[in-house]
């Protein structure tokens, strides 16, 4: 075996950067014509191979792999060692000058060069490479909400780092007392000694309340959209993120729809972490628990799903989940959308989800059982499931006495009917049904109308069509003048069609007994269904009179009682009729709601003791003693 061979066996298996010793192609032609001579004295032939020797310690070039042959088994401890001593010279010799040769070893890469397989979705170790993708992403620098702020970490020895947040999302004050001032002025560490920075930093130095470690640039992200500050500190493969919202918002005020005289006066706001903690305020409990979800490829919006765990029905809680989850929109913006989206028949006049904008109503009916969804930037709770006769009443039913609650519901009830079928009847009697109106009514009405050009059915659109937009013009105007303009409106226009003979008198009366009756309804999307149900009344009573009114009832009732709101019936308790239905019209005092409504079939029956008043009966006790 000749020396060289051994010698460069000998490299492929002791070099660990993977290096072995190959010849120049004009070297390897004069070991080709020194073997074709084969000197003949011993002297001449070890010159040779020291020649060979020298020429192969010239060039180095990395390979792929190692390969281990019986050779190199069998090679003596001798040789084995003076081929090591021949490596190790062989790298310490001056490396010749670049452009010499096209097989030199180049220059090493920078980092970020070197790390191009580098996952983009996972954090590096290399600053560089984080600012680098984070600026990709938001695309830095023409993108001006964002900031920047580099930094060195104040440990032995120095770090750098840097903080990543969004200007206006992001309180400042936050991020200079508990991200920059610690980090910046803590010392006496030492990484090397002491232990991972990042886990130190995260467990010891920084005193925000919520700080966690990722490593994934989608979490970051998230994160950084949310009002978070991120760290990223050189040398570690995981970020901080510090929470630090700060943005502006409204504050609690009162409720702006469902006013009450009595009653608490305080109303969502457009922040979800504080609408969900005003309705832990009413109910202090461990089994109240907040579920969250993301709605929105682009918004990436919060959804919290509120409900008692020990109460709630199991099949209702994940029937509301899976609507939920399976939403697959670009964005949602207020939870107006998000009721469309979940509820089964969205071309159906009769609202099948109820939104509030009182923390206590929420309060309430999660205590029956029922499941609150709450949108991030919305000051409405969405309740589900829910029924007609729910939409029908007001909190303060429940805080005022039982007759007076009673005496409210009725009047709501009155008011119910007269708003969508007051019209209708009108038309009905003065087109086909005329010897139902007593003889002196029905001349004082044939005499308003005498000099009334237009047919009935006209004149009734013209007023209802007039007092629809004078509605909203009055809600559309901002300020105090909306009211001003709702009420001198009305008198004025009412009063001016009167003398120009327009309309008569009475029709006036029956157009603002109609509205007012439809202002009686206390739930917004209700009223809406009874106006727009109004007009279709209106057409059936001018065609058909009392029978097209009666039809148009009959299929209203079967509308509602085939709707369903996430399984129950939209006319429980009253069809299908079941135990509760003792409470739809008459209020019953607050100590017999014993039982929580059996339409929702909840874990819990019982709502409280049937003894609710444990006064009475100690009372009864003491009256008996002799």
């Amino acid at each position: 075996m000749n020396w060289w061979q051994e010698l460069q066996k000998t490299f492929t298996n002791t070099d660990r950067e993977g290096f072995v010793l190959q010849e120049t192609s004009e070297e390897k032609a004069e070991a080709q014509q020194q073997q074709k001579s084969e000197p003949s004295t011993s002297q001449e032939k070890e010159k040779a191979e020291q020649g060979k020797k020298r020429s192969q310690l010239k060039r180095p070039q990395k390979v792929a792999g190692r390969k281990k042959t019986e050779q190199q088994e069998d090679k003596p401890l001798g040789e084995d060692k003076e081929a090591q001593q021949a490596g190790q010279d062989a790298r310490q010799e001056p490396r010749e000058q670049p452009g010499q040769d096209k097989g030199k070893i180049k220059k090493p890469l920078k980092v970020y060069q070197a790390q191009k397989d580098q996952d983009p979705d996972l954090v590096s170790p290399y600053l560089e490479l984080n600012e680098q993708r984070l600026k990709e992403l938001y695309d830095l620098p023409n993108n001006k909400d964002f900031i920047i702020r580099h930094f060195t970490i104040a440990v032995s020895p120095p770090v750098k780092a840097f903080a990543f947040f969004m200007e206006g999302m992001s309180d400042k004050t936050s991020i200079n007392t508990y991200v920059l001032q610690p980090l910046m002025l803590f010392s006496n560490f030492q990484p090397h000694i002491e232990g991972y920075l990042i886990d130190h930093i995260e467990k010891r130095v920084l005193i925000g309340n919520q700080v966690n470690v990722h490593q994934k640039f989608e979490q970051i992200v998230a994160g950084i959209n949310f009002g978070s500050t991120a760290v990223f500190v050189d040398g570690c493969e995981q970020a901080l993120l510090v929470d630090t919202k700060g943005w502006d918002h409204r504050s609690v005020s009162m409720p702006i729809n469902e006013k009450v005289i009595r009653g608490p006066h305080e109303s969502f706001t457009e922040t979800l972490r504080t609408n969900t903690a005003l309705i832990r305020k009413h109910i202090r409990s461990a089994n109240l628990t907040t579920e969250m979800l993301k709605l929105g490829k682009t918004t990436h919006r919060d959804v919290a799903i509120m409900y008692l765990r020990d109460v709630v029905n199991p099949q209702l809680l994940k029937e509301v989940k899976r609507r939920i989850a399976s939403i697959k929109v670009e964005g949602i913006m207020e939870s107006g959308i998000l009721e469309q989206m979940i509820e089964e028949r969205p071309w159906n006049i009769a609202p099948q989800v109820m939104a509030t904008e009182r923390p206590d109503r929420v309060a309430f009916y999660i205590v029956k059982g029922k499941v609150a969804i709450l949108l991030d930037g919305s000051p409405y709770a969405l309740l589900v499931p829910t029924t007609m006769f729910d939409q029908m009443q007001t909190m303060e039913d429940f805080y005022l006495r039982p007759l007076y609650g009673t005496f409210l519901r009725l009047i709501r009830g009155f008011a119910f009917y007269i708003s969508f079928l007051t019209p209708g009847f009108y038309l009905a009697i003065i087109l086909f049904h005329k010897e139902m109106v007593p003889t002196d009514l029905l001349l004082a009405i044939a005499g308003a109308r005498e000099r009334v050009p237009f047919p009935s059915l006209v004149e009734v659109i013209i007023m209802e069509v007039s007092f629809e937009l004078i509605r909203e013009a009055g809600i559309r105007v901002p300020g105090v003048m909306g009211n001003t303009i709702g009420i001198v409106g009305a008198l004025i226009l009412g009063q001016a069609a009167v003398q120009a003979n327009i309309v008569s008198p009475i029709l006036v009366i029956v157009v603002a007994v109609t509205g007012l009756a439809s202002f009686a309804v206390p739930y917004y999307s209700l009223q809406f269904s009874l106006r727009i149900m109004r007009f279709a009344y209106i057409f059936l009573g001018a065609a058909l009179g009392f029978v097209g009114i009666i039809f148009g009832l009959f299929v209203q009732m079967h509308m509602m009682a085939a709707l369903k709101s996430f399984g129950v019936p939209y006319l429980a308790p009253m069809a299908p009729t079941t135990k509760s239905v003792g409470d739809v019209v008459l209020r019953r005092p607050a100590y017999s709601w014993e039982k929580r409504p059996d339409y929702l079939n909840t874990q819990q029956e019982k709502l409280q003791p049937n003894i609710a008043r444990g006064w009475i009966k100690e009372s009864t006790k003491r009256k008996r003693k002799p």
